[in-house]
């Protein structure tokens, strides 16, 4: 079934769980995150970047939406930083039931009017918007990008940007960073100004930048209010390390031949992902 983020996220806090925003890049990892989110019974977002959409087309969401809809779990089909009404309008178009406007490297009251815009778009046609307020990381490993300092979520700014905007979650920055870390380099994860956020707003949370790291903080996020975990760079270094290590040893150039086992290993990604988000067997609820 394909629903709205919030309609997706309303029972993570009671529940206490998460649910895992998978970015996708082709049907191969479409393929990856139904098929795990099916035989785990978990709810699940199929999250896209607009980088992601550009190289997919339009035309690709035809096949999103159909395999979604046909499914016997929830599902969202959600557009990652969003960065003008442009990008907005365009995931509208394709069906998306969320969306994502990322004003957070604007100045705080034009990352309001932006934010507040996209809202009174997409409520209009039942699609919910995610917000961002403070910045993400980042290690140079992702087309994501991010910023070479975090700034973190002022939580008294947290309270005000959610009442403002009318978001339906919340992506906050307590210190992670998009892409695979570095040797050498430690996320330093503020659980204090989660909770302090969290104590302030009843919408979900979104936690951006999930690969890599510590499995401790990542659970603890999700019992502080964070509804939302997005996932990239774990499931897709899994899934190239196979493609990889199979064309290393064979000449092949069938399709149906190279990506089944790289399938399977982003699988095995997602499934530990869902086993820590607390979501295996939360399909039950909707």
């Amino acid at each position: 079934m394909l629903v709205s983020m919030q309609q997706l996220l309303k029972y993570t806090r009671q529940h206490h769980f998460a649910v895992g925003a998978f970015n996708v890049a082709d049907s191969c990892f479409v393929r990856a995150v139904v098929e795990e989110a099916e035989a785990a019974n978990a709810p699940a977002i199929i999250s896209i970047h607009p980088s992601e959409h550009d190289f997919v087309g339009d035309a690709f969401f035809a096949y999103v939406r159909d395999i979604t809809l046909r499914s016997p779990v929830p599902f969202v089909i959600h557009l990652d930083h969003g960065a003008s009404i442009e990008h907005v309008q365009r995931a509208i178009q394709c069906g998306f039931t969320s969306v994502m406007i990322d004003g957070s490297l604007l100045p705080y009251e034009e990352n309001v009017a932006l934010t507040r815009e996209a809202v009174r778009l997409a409520h209009a046609v039942g699609v919910s918007v995610e917000g961002e307020l403070g910045t993400i990381g980042q290690t140079g490993t992702s087309v994501e990008g991010g910023v070479s300092k975090v700034t973190y979520t002022d939580p008294a700014q947290a309270e005000d940007f959610v009442n403002r905007t009318g978001v339906d979650t919340l992506a906050v920055a307590i210190g992670t960073a998009h892409g695979i870390y570095p040797k050498g380099m430690q996320p330093q994860l503020q659980m204090h100004i989660l909770k302090d956020i969290a104590g302030r707003t009843s919408i979900p949370l979104v936690l951006h930048g999930g690969s890599a790291n510590p499995d401790a903080e990542i659970a603890e996020s999700v019992t502080l209010g964070v509804g939302k975990v997005n996932i990239s760079s774990d499931m897709k270094y899994a899934y190239f390390q196979k493609v990889r290590e199979i064309l290393s040893k064979e000449t092949w150039w069938d399709p149906n031949v190279i990506y089944p086992e790289p399938i399977k290993a982003a699988r095995e990604v997602i499934r530990y992902k869902m086993k820590l988000f607390n979501s295996v067997d939360k399909a039950s609820l909707y």
